[in-house]
């Protein structure tokens, strides 16, 4: 009989503790998405792991960034146990979303605790190149950025740029050696990417450069 009750208390703790992890687990996902960090920073101090994936396989770190949860940013990259190269199921990085959204202070910071500025496939430069601040591509360059750097079907920042990123951001890349006359796997350049979006006196600069 005491067998039997010591073992059906030990359930009953593990129940607890499941239970206790997936209050904590909730809770953290949602003070991300509401840049709570008063509550991120007590489930830290508890020991909730601050590189946990939601059900989606992106971290807080990568949410923070990409939801505008400042607060929540500063929190976890002030944590030790932070992994700034965590990546998420398409293997985008927190530098990636950083660099994306534009994020010149973070992605400093970011770049500051280890992130790498050269990924294989799709790197940092791609996004900042398809975003609104050229300063963030000047800053990925001075840190060693490859300016072509191929993706996985070939596209380079300047493609990216041209289509999607701010024009100066383009004369950037172009002032810094970026070569406007690669393919990707479907056969576009810089030019085709800049006339996909309607940048036509884009495009024939970049189709004159490319001669």
């Amino acid at each position: 009989m005491k067998r039997r009750i010591a073992y059906l208390f030990g359930l009953a703790i593990a129940a607890f503790g499941a239970g206790a992890q997936a209050g904590a687990y909730d809770d953290f996902f949602r003070a991300v998405s509401v840049n709570d960090a008063r509550t991120v920073n007590d489930l830290l101090a508890r020991g909730f792991d601050p590189n946990s994936p939601d059900e989606k396989g992106q971290v807080g770190l990568f949410l923070a960034l990409r939801g505008d949860s400042p607060q929540v940013v500063a929190a976890l990259l002030a944590n030790p146990a932070i992994r700034v190269e965590a990546t998420n199921p398409t293997g985008e990085t927190p530098l990636m979303m950083a660099a994306l959204r534009g994020q010149l202070e973070w992605s400093q910071r970011l770049i500051e605790r280890g992130g790498h500025v050269n990924r294989d496939g799709w790197a940092p430069l791609h996004y900042a190149a398809s975003g609104p601040e050229p300063k963030l591509v000047a800053l990925l360059l001075d840190r060693g950025a490859l300016i072509d750097a191929p993706s996985p079907n070939h596209t380079t920042p300047l493609m990216m740029a041209a289509r999607y990123g701010a024009e100066p951001a383009v004369e950037l890349l172009i002032a810094r050696g970026a070569d406007p006359k690669p393919r990707n796997d479907k056969g576009l350049n810089a030019s085709d990417f800049a006339r996909l979006a309607g940048r036509e006196a884009l495009a024939e600069r970049l189709q004159q450069l490319a001669r």
